[in-house]
């Protein structure tokens, strides 16, 4: 009998985007120039959620990497995928990387020589997710979510469809629009043996446990199965700020 291929290890980073001055202020200081016009542009409660996202995915991303957090930098390839980029030139073929904010939530997934997408979404409203899954979702998925027994349930369901597309959609670098008809219902872990239009599968995606009313999942392009080692950051105690 033959031996399953090992798991490999997916890091989930778990960053609550609500951070007093203090972390903010460290935080900005490491931004580059172009993220910093960013964060101020003329919403302020987005600025703050910004800057502590990026800051956050830039001291992670940089001490996976082995360099300081200044010397990190972005590649972007057609659709928004970022690659981190070192002083050796891109480094994405050691180390995936995807990130998602919102609301109040952020989550980094890190995972070494293996294309990554994270997703993370605050629970939709049922008459909204009603609505996007009557007009993009497969047959099944739109049937499974207007059987759900309460709107409270159906919204849970919907969220949870739709970050586990959203993180497919990521892992490969692709639009949105060619993840809408993905099979995606069921028991997670899901195993994709085609992703469609995204690209060659298979396809492994999970979902992450997150707290609040925040629904999450990782996708991992290849066949070896993945593991999630989830961790809550706490930016105050990564920089020893005293609150």
């Amino acid at each position: 009998m033959t031996a399953p291929p090992p798991a490999d290890h997916v890091d989930l980073w778990i960053i609550p985007t609500d951070q007093p001055d203090g972390v903010l202020d460290e935080l900005r200081t490491l931004l580059d120039p172009a993220e910093r016009a960013r964060a101020a542009g003329p919403d302020p409660a987005l600025g703050r959620r910004f800057t502590a996202v990026r800051g956050a995915v830039r001291l992670l991303v940089a001490e996976r990497l082995g360099l300081p957090p200044a010397e990190l930098g972005w590649r972007y390839g057609p659709h928004g995928k970022p690659e981190p980029v070192d002083g050796r030139g891109p480094a994405g073929d050691r180390l995936g990387v995807s990130w998602s904010a919102s609301g109040t939530l952020a989550v980094l997934a890190l995972a070494e020589r293996r294309e990554v997408g994270a997703d993370v979404e605050e629970i939709r409203d049922a008459q909204v997710a009603s609505r996007i899954a009557h007009r993009y979702f497969p047959g099944r998925e739109a049937e499974l979510l207007a059987a759900a027994p309460t709107p409270a349930a159906r919204a849970e369901r919907f969220t949870e469809l739709w970050c586990r597309r959203e993180a497919c959609v990521k892992a490969y670098g692709g639009r949105l629009v060619q993840g809408f008809g993905l099979p995606l219902a069921g028991p997670a872990p899901r195993v994709l043996a085609d992703a469609g239009a995204l690209g060659p599968g298979p396809c492994r995606i999970d979902d992450a446990t997150v707290p609040g009313d925040f629904r999450a999942a990782v996708a991992a392009v290849g066949d070896r199965p993945f593991r999630l080692r989830t961790h809550r950051w706490s930016l105050c105690a990564a920089l020893n700020i005293t609150t």
